[in-house]
C-alpha cells in the first residue's frame, strides 16, 4: 500500500489534504481568478463584502480588493513556508546525519551547535535577521530556517543512531560498502520517514513567523500578505473588523490544514511499518 493510500485512508489526512490542496489550487490560479496587482486601488475604499459582484469581499482603506490580497498572499504564505521547512530540513538532515552516523568528537561539537542554535527563539532570531539584513523573500526564508533546522537535526540523529546499528548496516560494513554509500543508501531512507513527518509542522511555523513577520512591518512591502492585511485592519478594527478577521481566517485555515495533514502522515507512516 503506498503513503498516499495509506494518508488517505486518516480522517486528518483527508481534510488536511483538502485544504491545502484548496489553498495550493488558489494561489496557483490567483493570476487567473484576480488578474492584475493586487495592490492596486480596485474601488471605492472601505467597501463592505458582497455588495459589489466584482469586489465580492469588498477592499480595504485603500480600494484594495480583498479576495485578490486573500488570493495572493496564499501564493506567498505556502511558497515562504515550503522554502523555509525545505531549507531547514536539508540543513537538518546534512547535520543530523554527519552527527549520528560519524559519532564521537564530530558529534558533540555539532550537537553543542544545536544546542546553542536552540537558546533563542526561532521567532525572535528571525526578527533580528531580518532587521539587520533588509526584507526581501529569501532573506526571510533564510531567517526562518535559520530557526528550524535543530529539531530535524535531533530527529536525524536520533534516528541514525538507532539504525547503524542495526543487522543489514553491519552486513554493509562486513561487504566492503563505502561509509558514504552506508550512510545514504542503507540509513538515510530508514531515517528520513519520521522527519519528513516534522516537515509539515516546520512548514506551518514558518507560514506564522512570516505572517508576524509582515504584520510588524517587516515582510516584503511588494508582495500581499496575511500578515500585511490583518496589520491594515487593525486601526479600523470595530468599524471595518473584516479587513482583519478575513486574512486571519485564512491564517488559521492554513495552519489547521498543514497540523492535520502531519497527523495524518504521521498515522500512515506509522502504519507503514518501521524500519527494515
Amino acid at each position: 500500500m503506498t503513503l498516499l493510500r495509506r494518508l488517505l485512508q486518516t480522517p486528518e489526512g483527508v481534510i488536511g489534504l483538502a485544504i491545502l490542496a484548496v489553498l495550493l489550487a488558489a494561489g496557483l490560479l490567483a493570476p487567473v481568478l484576480s488578474p492584475g496587482d493586487p495592490l492596486r486601488i480596485a474601488g471605492r475604499a472601505m467597501l463592505t463584502p458582497f455588495t459589489d459582484t466584482g469586489l465580492p469581499l469588498g477592499t480595504d482603506r485603500l480600494g484594495r480588493d480583498v479576495l485578490a490580497g486573500l488570493l495572493y498572499g496564499a501564493r506567498t504564505s505556502l511558497a515562504v513556508g515550503i522554502a523555509a521547512a525545505f531549507s531547514a530540513m536539508v540543513l537538518g538532515l546534512f547535520v543530523g546525519m554527519a552527527a549520528g552516523f560519524a559519532g564521537g568528537v564530530i558529534d558533540e561539537a555539532l550537537m553543542r551547535v544545536v544546542d546553542a542554535s536552540q537558546i533563542v527563539p526561532g521567532f525572535l532570531l528571525a526578527l533580528a535577521f531580518v532587521s539587520i539584513i533588509g526584507v526581501s523573500v529569501p532573506v526571510i526564508v533564510f531567517a526562518i530556517a535559520l530557526g528550524a533546522w535543530a529539531d530535524p537535526a535531533r530527529l536525524t540523529r536520533a534516528q541514525v543512531l538507532s539504525i547503524r546499528e542495526r543487522d543489514y548496516v553491519a552486513a554493509a560494513r562486513v561487504i566492503g560498502m563505502h561509509p558514504a554509500e552506508i550512510a545514504f543508501k542503507e540509513i538515510l531512507p530508514n531515517a528520513l520517514p519520521p522527519v519528513l513527518a516534522l516537515s509539515a509542522t516546520i512548514v506551518a511555523g514558518a507560514i506564522l513567523t512570516e505572517a508576524a513577520l509582515s504584520f510588524l512591518g517587516l515582510g516584503n512591502p511588494n508582495l500581499a500578505t496575511w500578515g500585511s492585511m490583518i496589520a491594515e485592519g487593525r486601526s479600523v478594527l470595530r468599524s471595518a473588523a473584516y479587513l482583519s478577521v478575513l486574512p486571519g481566517l485564512a491564517l488559521a485555515i492554513t495552519v489547521l490544514g498543514v497540523h492535520l495533514f502531519s497527523e495524518g502522515l504521521t498515522k500512515a507512516l506509522d502504519s507503514g511499518g518501521g524500519p527494515r
